[in-house]
């Protein structure tokens, strides 16, 4: 026995001492290839009692010494901790960059979690800035990340704030706010990648003043949006009835807009049915007017009872529309409903083994959905500070409800086929169904264009499209050259100038500020000046100065088809030159048309004369047996299938403009 445990222990000693060098050799070489942290004993502490692994490791021998110490010196910023956002952030941490800063508006819903690899269900309702800030550090706990929970365009976020960092970072999802980081950026010349995505396409691209194109150089389509009379009166299709649904929410809890309500007011909205039958035979007051009540005020006065409520929007307003019958002359006719008079045959079968959010709602499921959500956003409403409205969010339970149940009765009604709860929320949010792997691929190019930019190589920089399915040439990222500034940008240009086409006799002071410069234009805080050499100011940002302007029409200034008026806006350091086009007849429900420069608008009139030359050519048979192809103005980002851009269906993550671009033929893939 003795023996057998001797030659165990020489046989052990033996293995051990050929082992000890190839131990010895695989420790050097570790050591070579990866340099580890040095965490202190407290920080170990705490962070072992963390959900997450310790990831505080840097891989040496990647980059070479100058990018390294570009990476770990450089200043960075992010807009936007969404699904590019995370994976951004993520990426960069673990690459090195230590000096952050991120900046979001938004809360984290259960519906992030999917995607969004930084939260996780404990975080639901926290501010998605702070809690991706936790989770990053624990990838890399030396790294300096300042968060914040605020909107991008808020005046605290000026020319200063942006010229301390060495890149900006767009992870958006809206327009608005891209085009303002892209105006901030021009104005503190600091290089901006800007990203997007939209299902399995995405796309990553540089901006640098006076050298590429910017955000806003090429024109994008405007957003689909729908004629009020179709909304109101004589919808077709879903959406139709989903969009009236949006509409009366805020009629009735939200910022409520005159132009946007649908539900008619009456002089008694419940006898609204009657085609305003009771307005006639109410007394006049000293105006000569019927005192008319709104339908908010009314369903304020009934408690919002929501029996009551169902009764005038799928019942007395129905017939109010059933008594236009010119309207149904060629239409198919609603059917008015009731409360208590659901037809008991309106049972849907299917929705087995599908989500709660799949499966369809039967009419009578609708009303009590209706009910109870009407119930839960009166009771919130009343509990806010006076003076404030609900807001509508497509994350929210009862919002969605009402939508829903709301979009469907009226779908119902209309004989317009209904939706599930699942498909309203994916079209009343303009949703395209976020994909993981799109957003973490995007992130990465994000990630190698700004090492491009940190080594001076900003000729090399691509815009880089992330296409569905590979191209004939095999090719899935496909890189671009960067086009040059677009001369005639009214953003980026020398000098900046636009022509608006409206009509200055309807066109109040209101919509030009609210519609035309803050929406269209993308301004936050204008003001104008008419270039009359009386330096007559029509608005300004200092709150109050010229609220009297507000309801008065362009013409009682004078303002006539060729005035220009100066416009600036000191928060985004910009300026521009508006000329006015004097135009009574613009398209059906079109307030007003912003044209990019005088030669476009020629181009436009010149277009607009042989369409119209067109249909005046056209007999009524030609008109009976011709096809109609609509293009989907939706259209915004481009997928590259061969050497020719086409277009690809979008949402707003992917705002990238619409145009032919110049393929790198070196470029066969993306390399750093």
């Amino acid at each position: 026995m003795n023996r057998r445990q001797n030659q165990k222990k020489v046989i052990r000693e033996k293995n051990e001492e050929e082992l000890m060098p190839k131990t010895k050799r695989r420790e050097e070489d570790k050591n070579s290839k990866v340099q580890t942290e040095k965490i202190s004993d407290l920080k170990l502490k705490r962070l072992s009692t963390l959900q997450y692994p310790i990831m505080a490791v840097r891989v040496a021998g990647i980059f070479d010494e100058n990018l390294r110490n570009s990476i770990k010196s450089c200043k960075i910023l992010i807009v936007g901790a969404g699904g590019i956002g995370c994976e951004l952030l993520k990426n960069l941490v673990l690459t090195g960059f230590e000096d952050i800063e991120l900046i979001d508006l938004d809360t984290i819903d259960v519906s992030n979690l999917n995607r969004q690899f930084l939260f996780q269900k404990q975080h639901v309702g926290r501010s998605k800035s702070e809690v991706a800030r936790e989770s990053a550090l624990r990838f890399n706990p030396q790294a300096k990340i300042v968060s914040y929970h605020d909107s991008i365009t808020k005046p605290t976020y000026g020319v200063p704030f942006y010229q301390k960092f060495t890149l900006v970072m767009n992870a958006l999802d809206n327009r608005a706010a891209r085009n303002h980081v892209n105006r901030m950026c021009l104005a503190a010349d600091v290089p901006l990648v800007e990203s997007g995505t939209a299902g399995y396409l995405g796309q990553v691209t540089v901006i640098k003043k006076g050298i590429t194109e910017c955000y806003e150089c090429q024109p994008k389509p405007a957003q689909k949006t729908f004629p009020g009379c179709t909304i109101r009166n004589t919808p077709s299709e879903p959406i139709h009835c989903i969009v009236w649904a949006k509409h009366l929410f805020n009629q009735l809890f939200g910022e409520a807009d005159p132009d946007e309500d649908v539900s008619p007011d009456a002089a008694d909205p419940e006898q609204v049915g009657d085609a305003g039958q009771s307005a006639m035979e109410v007394e006049a007051n000293d105006k000569g007017n019927v005192n008319r009540v709104s339908t908010r005020g009314w369903a304020e006065s009934q408690n919002y009872d929501p029996k009551k409520l169902f009764g005038k929007l799928f019942g007395d307003d129905i017939q109010y529309l059933l008594s236009m019958d010119k309207l149904w002359e060629k239409r198919r006719k609603p059917t008015p409903l009731q409360w208590d008079k659901i037809p008991d045959s309106d049972v849907i079968l299917d929705g087995e083994g599908l989500i709660q959010d799949q499966r369809p709602w039967t009419v009578s499921q609708c009303r009590d959905v209706f009910a109870n959500a009407v119930e839960n956003l009166h009771k919130r409403k009343k509990s806010q500070p006076e003076g404030e409205d609900l807001v509508w969010d497509k994350d929210d339970k009862d919002s969605m409800d009402f939508v829903t149940a709301c979009a469907n009765v009226r779908a119902h009604i209309f004989g317009i086929p209904e939706k599930t709860r699942f498909d309203v929320k994916s079209m009343a949010g303009n949703i395209i169904p976020a994909i993981a792997t799109t957003n973490a691929i995007i992130a990465g190019l994000i990630v190698l264009e700004s090492m491009k930019i940190l080594q001076g190589r900003l000729d090399e920089c691509k815009t880089v499209y992330l296409n569905r399915r590979p191209n004939p040439r095999k090719r899935l990222l496909v890189p671009c050259v960067l086009d040059k500034p677009n001369k005639k940008c009214y953003v980026c240009s020398e000098k900046p100038e636009v022509c608006v086409r409206l009509n200055v006799e309807k066109t109040t002071v209101k919509t030009l500020e609210e519609r035309i410069l803050k929406v269209a234009l993308n301004m936050v805080a204008p003001d104008v000046e008419i270039s009359d050499g009386k330096g007559t100011i029509l608005i300004s940002s200092e709150e109050g100065e010229t609220e009297g302007n507000n309801d008065k029409f362009l013409k009682d200034f004078g303002i006539m088809d060729g005035t220009r008026l100066n416009c600036d806006d000191f928060l985004q350091n910009y300026t521009l030159t508006i000329n006015i086009v004097q135009s009574e007849k613009l398209e059906e429900g079109a307030e007003f048309e912003v044209i990019g420069n005088p030669d476009e608008l020629k181009k436009a009139q010149e277009e607009q004369a042989k369409k119209n030359a067109e249909d005046a050519a056209k007999t009524a048979g030609d008109a009976a047996g011709a096809s109609t192809t609509v293009m989907d103005e939706e259209n915004d980002l481009v997928c590259l299938d061969d050497d020719e851009p086409k277009k690809r269906r979008a949402d707003d993550e992917g705002t990238q403009p619409v145009k032919k671009m110049k393929i790198d033929p070196t470029d066969d893939v993306v390399v750093l």
